[in-house]
């Protein structure tokens, strides 16, 4: 039985005990938008997501397929709180500058490095010409890339302008220019439909290996100096090799390539807690725990990755790297 005295012990204990009690944390659920279904993007924020979820129970996040260009403005819009985007890209969107027709000031980011992506340009091994640039502008070209909303498109593009040619003129020429997904232009190349395919994908990317292993085949073609020198000079690219074991069916020896790398963008109103949880899981499981979700991010360096220019960071994620990779206060 318990006494007066007893009673009032028992309720000195309660206000000792509520300090250590875990608050609940309301559980948020966050739209990723990646790039096209099959692509490296889809597969890397799918993993990711798992990831974060894992260590933070109380973060969904829901993929969904977007590309390059127009993520940047969709992050923006805060249609989707957080997407991929291309660094060169996005710094162009936060200016407002070209493709971008407005200032995109409601961009943030979680750094950048997470995956550096090269320009891939495939012949049919058939197929005339051996040089980017005498192909490109062979009257009668049958060309597939990417959809007209993607870095990859974008940057075909601004090549073919240097060279003195565009999609019309493809077209005009009784060529052919298809855009599509992935899978689509992977179908096309391999059924016939077009001779050359061009694609910006993390190494290795699962429609060129698939490839490799098909009926068809092809050869993987280098860009040329002055092609690498123009896009860097005029766009903020840069440029590297994909080394000749990448694709051994498609490739004898390192092809030089045009390369962009991977940003995380955010919207300014995403919470602080929420940008600093999924960051600093990041951090935490960099290595060898992301190369499993894709080998292209087995290279990220958080020391580096916070000191990108293009976006400013978010708050959040300033905080994670200020903790855990060197940032100073």
């Amino acid at each position: 039985m318990l006494t007066r005295r007893s009673l009032a012990g028992a309720a000195l204990v309660v206000p000792l005990a509520a300090p250590f009690l875990r608050p609940a944390v309301a559980q948020q659920t966050l739209e990723w938008v990646a790039g096209s279904l099959g692509g490296g993007w889809y597969t890397m924020a799918a993993g990711l997501s798992a990831l974060i979820k894992d260590e933070n129970p109380e973060i969904q996040i829901r993929v969904v397929p977007g590309g390059g260009l127009a993520n940047a403005t969709r992050v923006n819009r805060n249609q989707s709180p957080i997407g991929w985007g291309i660094d060169a890209f996005a710094a162009s969107a936060r200016r407002g500058e070209d493709p971008y027709s407005e200032k995109h000031e409601g961009l943030r980011c979680l750094g950048t490095g997470y995956s550096p992506t090269e320009h891939h340009f495939l012949k049919a091994k058939d197929a005339p010409g051996t040089d980017m640039r005498g192909i490109l502008t062979q009257r009668g070209l049958k060309i597939a890339c990417p959809q007209r909303s993607s870095t990859d498109e974008m940057t075909l593009q601004r090549i073919l302008r240097f060279l003195g040619s565009s999609p019309d003129r493809i077209r005009q020429e009784g060529g052919r220019y298809l855009n599509g997904s992935y899978a689509d232009i992977g179908g096309a190349f391999t059924d016939g439909q077009v001779d050359y395919l061009y694609a910006a994908l993390a190494r290795p990317a699962a429609i060129f290996t698939e490839i490799a292993q098909g009926r068809r085949g092809g050869q993987l073609v280098d860009f040329p100096a002055d092609v690498r020198r123009h896009l860097i000079d005029q766009f903020a690219y840069a440029e590297g090799v994909l080394p000749a074991a990448t694709y051994p069916a498609l490739q004898s020896a390192d092809v030089a390539v045009t390369t962009m790398d991977s940003v995380i963008m955010v919207h300014e109103s995403l919470p602080e807690e929420a940008a600093y949880r999924i960051t600093r899981t990041l951090i935490r499981n960099r290595g060898q725990r992301l190369t499993t979700i894709h080998a292209s991010m087995g290279a990220w360096d958080p020391a580096v990755s916070w000191k990108y220019q293009g976006l400013p960071l978010h708050p959040g994620a300033a905080r994670a790297f200020r903790e855990s990779a060197g940032m100073p206060a």
